[in-house]
C-alpha cells in the first residue's frame, strides 16, 4: 500500500476509521468480529487507526484499545480527538480546552486506549478564539512525549494559520469527497505548501456514493444518516440522476475490469487526484466483503478516468432540502 505523510509520520495512505465500530451506522458487528476486522486491515497494509473520545461517549477509544494492543505498537499510528466541550455528567473543574482540561482528556483517552503516547492527537471540531492557547498546550505534550504530533479537525484556513504559527500543524482532518470540495480552495493548497497532511473522512459521502442507498430507505436508531442532509428524502429524489449515474459506474468497473464492491470513484478522486498533499481515510468498514475493495482497491486506467469525467460533468448534487 502506498503511504502518505502527516508532518514527519509515514501511514498508509488508507486508513481505518472506527467510529462505526460501535456507534453512528445502524446496527454495530460483535466486538471480536471489530478486532478481527482491524487485525485484517494491518495485514493488508493499514497501519493507521483513527478514533474519538466523543465516538460512543468513551467506549469506541476502549474498543479500539482491545483490538490494538495485541498489535505492534512501533508499527501503528493512532489518530485520537479530543472534544472542546465538557460531556454532560463528567465533572470537569477547568474548562476543556484550558491546559488542565486538555491534560485530563488526553489521559483518560491513553488509559482506555491502554498506550503512553498517542500519535496524533487532533482537536474534534473548532472552538473558534482558541487556537493560539490549544496549540501552546499542543507543543507541551510533544514535548513530554505523550503525544508526537496534532492536528485540527473541520478547521478554516485562519483557524489553521494562526495555530500552526505557535506549534506546527500535522493534520487537518475534514470531510472530503466529490460532495464535499470546499477545502480546495484554501485549506488543501495551504496544507500542501506546509508540510501538513489532509486526512479525509467520509469519502464516500456516508455511503452516499456507493449508490446502495434511496429515498426509500430509513435509517433508525442513533443510525447518524438520519441527519446528515443528503439522505433526506427529497434531497435523494433530486440527486437521483447521480444514483443513476453510479450505476453506471458500476458497469464500467466491470467493462474495464476493476474489482467490485465499494465503488472507486472517490477513492481513486481523492488518492490520485488530490496527491499533493492529501491522504485518504476511506475506513469505516464493518464488513469483510468490503476490504478487498477498501484497502487493494486497484487504480484506474487513464481510459476509465476519462470516461467518468465525461459521465459526471454536468451533474448538480442537492444536499440540503429544498424550499
Amino acid at each position: 500500500m502506498k503511504t502518505r505523510k502527516l508532518g514527519t509520520l509515514e501511514v498508509s495512505a488508507i486508513g481505518m476509521g472506527c467510529m462505526g465500530f460501535t456507534h453512528a451506522y445502524g446496527e454495530t458487528p460483535a466486538e471480536s468480529d471489530g478486532i478481527n476486522l482491524v487485525h485484517k486491515a494491518f495485514e493488508l497494509g493499514c497501519n493507521f487507526f483513527d478514533t474519538a473520545e466523543m465516538y460512543s461517549y468513551f467506549k469506541n477509544e476502549e474498543f479500539v484499545g482491545k483490538a490494538l494492543k495485541d498489535l505492534p505498537r512501533d508499527k501503528i499510528v493512532i489518530s485520537d480527538k479530543f472534544w472542546p466541550e465538557k460531556f454532560q455528567g463528567h465533572d470537569f473543574a477547568e474548562e476543556k480546552l484550558s491546559e488542565t482540561g486538555i491534560r485530563k482528556s488526553l489521559e483518560g483517552s491513553l488509559h482506555r486506549l491502554q498506550t503512553d503516547y498517542i500519535d496524533v492527537y487532533i482537536e474534534h471540531q473548532m472552538d473558534d478564539g482558541s487556537e493560539e492557547q490549544v496549540a501552546f498546550v499542543m507543543g507541551k505534550l510533544i514535548a513530554e512525549g505523550k503525544i508526537r504530533a496534532w492536528g485540527q479537525s473541520s478547521s478554516t484556513l485562519d483557524q489553521i494559520k494562526r495555530a500552526h504559527a505557535v506549534t506546527p500543524i500535522s493534520v487537518i482532518q475534514s470531510e472530503y469527497s466529490m460532495m464535499e470540495r470546499k477545502w480546495e480552495r484554501d485549506v488543501i493548497p495551504f496544507c500542501a505548501a506546509n508540510n501538513i497532511g489532509f486526512m479525509a473522512f467520509s469519502p464516500l459521502g456516508n455511503g452516499f456514493l456507493s449508490g446502495k442507498y434511496s429515498s426509500k430507505d430509513e435509517f433508525k436508531g442513533n443510525d447518524v444518516r438520519r441527519v446528515i442532509t443528503r439522505f433526506d428524502p427529497k434531497n435523494m429524489d433530486a440527486n437521483q440522476p447521480l444514483l443513476d449515474l453510479i450505476n453506471r459506474l458500476h458497469s464500467l468497473q466491470r467493462d474495464f475490469g476493476v474489482g467490485g464492491g465499494v465503488l472507486p470513484v472517490d477513492v481513486h478522486f481523492i488518492a490520485h487526484g488530490g496527491e499533493q498533499g492529501v491522504r485518504i481515510d476511506i475506513g469505516r468498514s464493518r464488513r469483510r466483503r468490503h476490504f478487498g475493495s477498501n484497502f487493494l482497491h486497484e487504480p484506474l486506467t487513464v481510459l476509465m478516468i476519462v470516461a467518468m469525467t465525461l459521465i459526471l460533468s454536468g451533474i448538480v448534487l442537492v444536499q440540503r432540502s429544498q424550499e
